[in-house]
């Protein structure tokens, strides 16, 4: 009986790690708590969309890095890992991604926007286009 639930537990923990939408060092958060996140010092907003999202509007402050670009690993490269930083797409798809990405590239500190600008306006939360 309790190799089966040892087993039960160990399938379970696989299927759930196999299903994550980011990686393990980062966390999704919700519009309003990203929105904190965005406020802190330190903290750099990186909007992952293609440059023509960002231009029809993005979150105050942001960089734009387009996690599909052929460049998208050398671009950041240049930026400091040891920073925070808050990232996000138009659904969570490709911030996803960009946080695998940068995990892989030593980045420690990642948070991820659940359900990207989408869920960001409809939460009434303004992006800009400046």
């Amino acid at each position: 009986m309790l190799k089966r639930v040892i087993g039960l537990v160990m399938v379970s923990a696989v299927i759930l790690t196999g299903c994550s939408s980011t990686s393990d060092s980062a966390i999704n958060l919700d519009p309003a708590a990203f929105k904190a996140k965005t406020q802190e010092a330190e903290v750099i907003v990186l909007d992952v969309r293609t440059a023509q999202e960002f231009n029809e509007g993005h979150i105050e402050n942001a960089i734009n890095i387009n996690v599909e670009s052929d460049t998208f690993l050398s671009q950041i490269e240049s930026l400091d890992k040891s920073k925070s930083y808050a990232v996000y797409c138009r659904s969570g798809r490709r911030s996803a991604d960009a946080i695998t990405k940068m995990a892989n590239q030593n980045f420690t500190s990642l948070v991820n926007l659940n359900g990207g600008v989408i869920d960001w306006t409809n939460a009434g939360f303004a992006l800009v286009t400046k």
